[in-house]
């Protein structure tokens, strides 16, 4: 197997998600059952085998008059808690927001709320983790690397991959392709592959905001807006709190996507509607945007769209087929795995085999999902010179694998060169040589987000020390 990615690894949606696994309060008033059903399922299990990267988050959501009762708050929670398998995540409870904490950093109006759970997800290191246990189980992984072409040739298809960074081409045989390039799954569909099939796909662009920290407990908050949509406020990175997200069309280049000043002061304005403090712009310290691919249904609003994913496999006359994958959501992302795989069983024999990826640990996740504390406390008595905020970091993002990172070393001068925020040599290059990080944005942005703690001088030193690497290993 190999995969192709024409830039770094979560580059495009995947990194610009609300961090959530969540089977998604308000897909229960477009009646997707099926679909919330499946994400809940999901969210144990994905902490069954990842406890590194997801973990329970409990949701606070304050009740406001004149937007959704009482009554249908309760009855969808209680659906929500209830349809999905939940075993070991605690369920929803009624707050009286005047005595507790989450009430303190609120409105004095809304006295009443309820809490439930959910979790929260490093998603791209969700990514980059699959891709590392893929490699592991031998399969070629290829980033910035696009496919240039893709042609049916008997039996099989000839692919022609180019290197983005030297122009080298290279020409592969497949029994099957997968198009799994988010916005860019109809380019590929119909320019790449030469499909003419009729699926396409709806770009709907979904904007965050990154400010300093709003509150000082550990929970988040959803918060109903006038316009019928929420937005999340989520505790984030320590220091900061995440705001998202907005839900409108989008049309242009996925590459070149940004949040406008339009959705900027959107969040800004629903956040206050709740918070004693007003979220101000001058407040915001980072924006992220994404694309959704989501599958054209028709939907005449964006919010309405069908975040269920679609599989359209074209196999005409037993030719070898081209499965294109529209929507999806990245708390499904294993269940969608399974279906693909099941929807090429008659193409590919492999793919028939029993389901085992519920059960199998993501590298650094083979711990018990309650055991990050033990962990952590495990590293600070192996690693004493090492500060315990540093180990925890280096938990939550490679679990046990943090060994491996930290290998032999038994000093941080060890470690290597300091870049900021902790991020030593050492750790950059793990994530250079066991990740596919190639610059600085790749570690800043992706397999972490320390770049809302570096300067930018500390990002341009470690920018100019993994090219010199990159350049290094090449000659």
């Amino acid at each position: 197997m190999v995969l192709f990615e024409q830039s770094d690894l979560a580059s495009g949606t995947s990194s610009s998600s609300t961090k959530l696994i969540h089977g998604g309060l308000r897909y229960l008033e477009h009646y997707e059952f099926r679909l919330v059903r499946e994400a809940l399922m999901e969210r144990e299990v994905l902490w069954k085998i990842a406890p590194h990267i997801v973990w329970p988050l409990r949701f606070v959501l304050p009740h406001h008059r004149g937007l959704r009762p009482q009554w249908l708050l309760r009855l969808g929670l209680a659906l929500y808690d209830n349809i999905g398998g939940r075993k070991l995540l605690p369920p929803t409870r009624s707050l009286d927001l005047r005595g507790d904490p989450a009430g303190s950093p609120l409105k004095p109006d809304l006295v009443r709320g309820f809490e439930y759970s959910d979790c929260w997800v490093e998603d791209s290191r969700l990514v980059a983790l699959n891709a590392r246990d893929a490699a592991e189980r031998g399969a070629q992984i290829r980033t910035r690397t696009r496919v240039a072409r893709a042609e049916r040739s008997g039996d099989h298809w000839i692919v022609t991959s180019e290197d983005m960074r030297t122009g080298y081409q290279e020409r592969v045989r497949a029994k099957v392709l997968v198009n799994a390039a988010g916005p860019w799954v109809e380019k590929v569909l119909n320019g790449v592959a030469q499909s003419n099939s009729p699926a396409s796909v709806r770009l709907v662009q979904g904007s965050h905001i990154v400010v300093r920290k709003l509150f000082r407990h550990d929970r988040a908050y959803i918060f109903q807006n006038r316009d019928n949509r929420i937005i999340f406020a989520i505790p984030y990175q320590d220091d900061f709190t995440l705001i998202g997200t907005t839900d409108r069309d989008y049309d242009g280049d996925p590459t070149h996507v940004k949040a406008t000043e339009e959705e900027i002061l959107y969040l800004c304005n629903a956040a206050s509607e709740y918070f004693k403090e007003p979220v101000r712009r001058d407040n915001v310290v980072w924006t992220y945007s994404g694309v959704r691919p989501l599958y054209n249904d028709g939907a005449s609003k964006a919010q309405e769209a069908t975040r269920d994913y679609v599989l359209v496999l074209d196999a005409p006359n037993g030719q070898p087929p081209l499965l294109s994958i529209f929507g999806g959501k990245i708390t499904t992302y294993r269940r969608l795995a399974e279906a693909a795989l099941d929807k090429l069983k008659d193409h590919l024999p492999a793919a028939g085999k029993p389901s085992w990826t519920g059960d199998a640990p993501l590298p650094g996740g083979d711990f018990p999902r309650t055991g990050y504390e033990a962990l952590t406390n495990a590293f600070c008595a192996e690693y004493p010179f090492m500060d315990r905020a540093l180990i925890a970091r280096l938990v939550r993002a490679y679990g046990t694998r943090t060994r491996d990172l930290v290998g032999s070393a038994r000093s941080m001068q060890d470690l290597g060169q300091d870049f900021g925020a902790g991020l030593t040599e050492r750790e950059v290059q793990y994530l250079m040589e066991q990740e596919w990080a190639v610059i600085a944005d790749d570690v800043l942005w992706r397999r972490s987000k320390l770049g809302l703690k570096l300067s930018g001088a500390q990002s341009e030193a470690l920018d100019v020390f993994m090219r010199n690497a990159v350049t290094s290993s090449v000659a």
